[in-house]
């Protein structure tokens, strides 16, 4: 079994990689942080006004609203990812970061995998007047890895088409 592939199902014969972010909290549950938040910041602005503190509330509301901008910052790129499906006369890219989510496909014969800039930099996958960069969610040590696999892979169905 391939290092980062997963064997698709056996009728269409597909490999897939899927790369993603590691993130340890889902937008959900950090929305539900950042409501519990604002409940327990408004408490204590209650607290400080009704004792005579007015200004409390201006500058907690701006906390909140700076600490708001930066976890939709977050929430935003949480679901990011790539992923790479190689079926038999069709290698598919799809790059999702943020709102945007590209598409490219490839054959497979004409697909080209080699590093952007150095070793540890992003693949570029190019063919056809077409490219993409895939490798973002993966260490730069194991990018070499990852090509190497994805050339491996494209040879593989190259050779079982042609057979």
């Amino acid at each position: 079994m391939p290092r980062f592939a997963s064997a698709g199902d056996e009728a269409d014969g597909a490999v897939r990689w899927l790369m993603k972010r590691n993130c340890s909290v889902a937008p959900r549950q950090l929305l539900a942080f950042y409501l519990s938040l604002c409940l327990l910041a408004l408490a204590i602005v209650a607290f400080f006004w009704m004792r005579g503190a007015p200004f409390v509330l201006p500058f907690a509301g701006a906390e909140l609203l700076a600490l708001g901008a930066a976890l939709l910052t977050y929430a935003r790129h949480a679901v990011d990812r790539e992923s790479l499906v190689l079926r038999p006369g069709r290698f598919t890219v799809v790059c999702t970061l943020g709102r945007r989510t590209e598409q490219v496909e490839f054959a497979p014969a004409w697909v080209r995998v080699e590093p952007q800039h150095g070793d540890g930099s992003l693949i570029e996958l190019s063919g056809e007047g077409r490219r993409a960069a895939v490798g973002r969610f993966v260490r730069p040590e194991l990018r070499r890895a990852l090509a190497d696999e994805l050339r491996t892979a494209l040879r593989r169905s190259c050779s079982m088409a042609a057979a």
